[in-house]
């Protein structure tokens, strides 16, 4: 369940600020303007917790650092949340939110995750959508994925969820026209390690 991958503790720490202070819960109304929050920010995470679940797919290589990296994420958006005011959409607000936690925490620490090419893909079952020849192709895409560095992740897995370019522009920060300069220079790296690979 959701509850459960955020892990409860997750919560009790970000209210822990809140409870101790009291110039924040002075009155009866600032409490439930912040449930309503609450309950508001559970709701659309609720609704694309995948788009979390998919950039700690793509930025770890063990259910270990996918928890610990998911739960990051999550802290990072609650935080966040408040300034939220609905001028883009959820979900790219959440994909640039996660993608730059992603991306500073794994360059912070240092860490590029090794290639296992004897692991599931991700735990994604898709050996019941894809016969081997097909998932053979995919693991080949996602060890070479696992080269790249932290930005072109980025940019491939936006391409690979069908992002248009003016979208990855507002996720990424960047012009429409830097996003279509990255991505195909990415795009080109990306087919040259999976050539690699195959030899």
């Amino acid at each position: 369940t959701l509850i459960g991958s955020l892990h409860i503790g997750v919560f009790l720490y970000l209210r822990s600020p809140l409870c101790n202070n009291p110039k924040k819960i002075a009155t009866h109304t600032t409490n439930l303007i912040y449930m309503n929050i609450e309950q508001e920010f559970l709701r659309q995470l609720y609704d694309n917790q995948n788009i979390v679940h998919k950039i700690c797919r793509i930025y770890t290589n063990n259910q270990y650092d996918h928890e610990d990296l998911f739960q990051e994420i999550v802290i990072q958006l609650w935080k966040a949340y408040p300034k939220f005011r609905g001028d883009a959409k959820f979900t790219t607000w959440a994909y640039r939110i996660a993608l730059n936690t992603a991306i500073t925490l794994f360059k912070k620490n240092n860490k590029q995750p090794k290639i296992d090419k004897n692991k599931e893909l991700f735990n994604l079952n898709i050996q019941a959508e894809y016969n081997n020849d097909e998932i053979e192709k995919i693991q080949t895409m996602y060890n070479a994925i696992y080269q790249l560095n932290d930005i072109e992740k980025a940019l491939i897995m936006l391409f690979l969820e069908d992002k248009s370019y003016k979208e990855i522009a507002e996720i990424m920060g960047i012009s429409e026209g830097n996003a279509r300069i990255k991505m195909m220079r990415t795009k080109d790296k990306l087919k040259n390690l999976i050539s690699k690979n195959n030899k």
